[in-house]
């Protein structure tokens, strides 16, 4: 029987920064995943480190947009109609949350979060060898009308009052930042503040070292045996049973399959995301991220090649792929960039955990002594990793955080 200070479940980025910065306190960690450090979630992500982030992803409440979207035309959403009966009582709790005030409120609460995020991946590259890896050249949104860029004017205006920095252009002004898209836009507006990665597996893997070289246990095991035994928490591993004072769930989409026979029961849903990486046609490339606002995608330069993202599908976590929006987007696509043949046969499935209110749970779980949570980043789990491991470590030991934890208690959905 293994002891030890604390257990971290999922080596996602998630978990894999919570994990380091409790071995970084001198903690002894035990870090258990069926799988390998960053091969879920963390793997598809667009590679960006949002420290420009403001507003919670806007819900389409245009008339054109939503019939879009309901008759399954619309790049940026996809959805399985036999979800529907899940997914409508936690959509209209998210429309609720993502406009007029709440989108203000959503602001106040996580900025500390989105301020801190790029200085906090930057020290953890440096202690782990990391940095080839980051890019600190922000990345660009491109729109196709001069209309896409006013529809998005009220928004900047309050960014900017906020003292977020960004750089409004025009076509000619982009294509300087970037001379290989083509001219099909309008408008643009690069957002210095940003960082991004060309590997984010590999960065989550390099965290992954670093916890292991201060000490810390990777194993194999099934989150799901977690239990009681005694005063401690208990997981099974592959290497034997595990026993700690302090127990962390960060397992993304899969913590409610933990944490439901607990009786904690949180209002968590998954956004599914897809990828696929593309060769550059001829010697074109890209030096950051670019998101093409009006049609709901994002292209990125990666190690693997240029990665393209789709927007959400709302279904069945453990659904069949249905990958259709890129279908829906790879005309618009090639016009903008010049994309070779796909490097994989298939694209790449994965999964956003996300509440209503588009923030994380991170501190205490309520009812529950030692056992803590840090899961819900929505779309921004490689952005937030590493400040809210942060944050959790230093509630988890006893220090003074540096930030209010109590907006991202579990406590805000209870009754």
């Amino acid at each position: 029987m293994a002891r030890t200070d604390a257990i971290v479940l999922g080596a996602g980025i998630v978990g894999v920064s919570a994990a380091l910065h409790l071995a970084r306190r001198g903690l002894s960690v035990a870090l258990v995943d069926r799988r390998a450090p960053g091969e879920e979630t963390s793997y598809g992500n667009a590679g960006i480190i949002e420290g420009n982030t403001y507003f919670p992803y806007p819900f389409p409440l245009k008339p054109a947009a939503l019939l879009k979207i309901i008759f399954k035309q619309a790049p940026e959403a996809n959805y399985h109609l036999s979800h529907l009966p899940k997914l409508a009582p936690w959509l209209f709790s998210y429309l609720m949350h993502s406009r007029g005030p709440a989108m203000l409120d959503f602001a106040h609460r996580m900025r500390p979060l989105f301020a801190n995020a790029v200085a906090e991946h930057e020290k953890l590259m440096q202690e782990a060898g990391a940095e080839s890896y980051l890019r600190t050249n922000g990345w660009l949104k491109v729109y196709r009308s001069v209309r896409g860029l006013e529809d998005a004017r009220r928004d900047l205006d309050v960014i900017a009052a906020a003292g977020i920095a960004f750089e409004p252009l025009d076509t000619d002004a982009a294509l300087a930042l970037e001379p290989d898209l083509a001219p099909v836009f309008e408008r643009a507006v690069f957002w210095p503040g940003a960082a991004s990665l060309s590997n984010p597996l590999a960065v989550t893997r390099a965290y992954a070292e670093r916890f292991k070289k201060l000490g810390g246990v990777l194993l194999e095991g099934d989150a799901r045996s977690l239990h009681r035994a005694g005063d401690k928490w208990r997981v099974d591993t592959d290497e034997g049973a595990v026993d700690a004072a302090a127990a962390v769930i960060a397992l993304g989409p899969w913590a409610p399959d933990v944490l439901d026979p607990l009786g904690i029961r949180l209002p968590l849903l998954v956004k599914r995301g897809y990828h696929r990486h593309f060769k550059p046609a001829g010697n074109k490339g890209l030096s950051r991220p670019v998101l093409d606002a009006e049609v709901g995608y994002l292209v990125a330069p990666m190690e693997q090649g240029l990665r393209l993202t789709t927007g959400a599908e709302f279904a069945d976590r453990d659904a069949p792929a249905t990958p259709v929006q890129f279908d829906r987007l790879m005309p618009q696509a090639r016009e903008l960039f010049p994309l070779g043949a796909p490097v994989e046969p298939e694209p790449w499935l994965g999964r956003r955990p996300c509440f209503p209110d588009s923030m994380p749970v991170i501190g205490r779980a309520p009812g529950q002594p030692g056992l803590w949570l840090d899961y819900g980043h929505a779309h921004w789990g490689l952005t937030l990793g590493p400040v809210a491991g942060r944050l959790l470590a230093e509630m988890m030991t006893g220090e003074t955080p540096f930030t209010d934890p109590k907006p991202y208690a579990a406590e805000r959905f209870l009754p």
